[in-house]
């Protein structure tokens, strides 16, 4: 299920998307604001999943503030859904990669079908409870990057660099990419027989590693630091492997 929050100026416009979502087993609306400046201070110390914003605000704009939530979520950034009175929103909202556009008002029938692509999104991008328990993983991630999902091969990833709220995944003969997403969201999809955290900012692919001397990791040009609160896990882990 999808945690999600509602924004509007207009607390009518609020009862109707609570009404809706409360139809509806893919989404559970955990708070509706009418200001932007509370929905951002919500968003600094919450996660959530999707965002249904009203984009004609009093002092920000949806599409603004949506633009703006990128250094406040706590995890990866929210799928976002704009509802609006004016279409002449249309174009501009889908330049942040909005999942779906309302155009007030907008019927059950048309929420539902915005929910649904939403839910669809989501399962995408991040793995479900039951699947993250599984002991087989998948070979591919869905992951967000700037307006587009990119399929990834898990077998491609050499490595994963934290960088504040990001990851910069490094590929095997590929240019790396950049994820708004958490170290520990990542772990989470990979199977810790290949992968393994050495540091409070680094992942490795277990079996690619090249070589390892003074606590620094070789893969290929590449130096990776290993932490003391990682050494002894990664050293047991790496004296059983192929390479070790």
């Amino acid at each position: 299920m999808m945690r999600a929050i509602a924004l509007d100026n207009e607390e009518s416009a609020l009862e109707i998307i609570d009404a809706f979502c409360n139809q509806l087993d893919s989404i559970d609306l955990c708070q509706r604001f009418t200001r932007t400046i509370k929905a951002r201070d919500y968003l600094a110390t919450h996660s959530i999943d999707l965002l249904i914003s009203d984009i004609n605000m009093p002092t920000q704009t949806g599409i603004d503030f949506y633009r703006s939530i990128d250094s406040l979520a706590p995890s990866q950034k929210p799928l976002v859904i704009f509802t609006t009175a004016y279409s002449a929103y249309a174009v501009e909202s889908y330049e942040v990669a909005a999942v779906d556009y309302l155009l007030k008002p907008f019927s059950f029938e048309r929420f539902s079908q915005a929910v649904q692509k939403a839910a669809d999104y989501h399962r995408l991008l991040i793995p479900s409870v039951g699947e993250s328990s599984k002991s087989e993983y998948a070979p591919y991630l869905f992951l967000r990057v700037e307006y587009s999902i990119v399929k990834v091969a898990v077998a491609d990833i050499l490595f994963i660099k934290g960088l504040d709220n990001y990851l910069k995944i490094h590929l095997v003969s590929q240019r790396p990419i950049v994820v708004r997403l958490t170290m520990k969201a990542m772990l989470e999809q990979l199977s810790p027989a290949e992968f393994i955290r050495v540091h409070k900012s680094y992942i490795v692919a277990l079996h690619k590693v090249e070589s390892v001397r003074h606590k620094l990791i070789r893969m290929g040009e590449e130096e990776i630091p290993i932490s003391s609160l990682y050494e002894e896990s990664f050293f047991r882990r790496f004296s059983k492997s192929p390479n070790g």
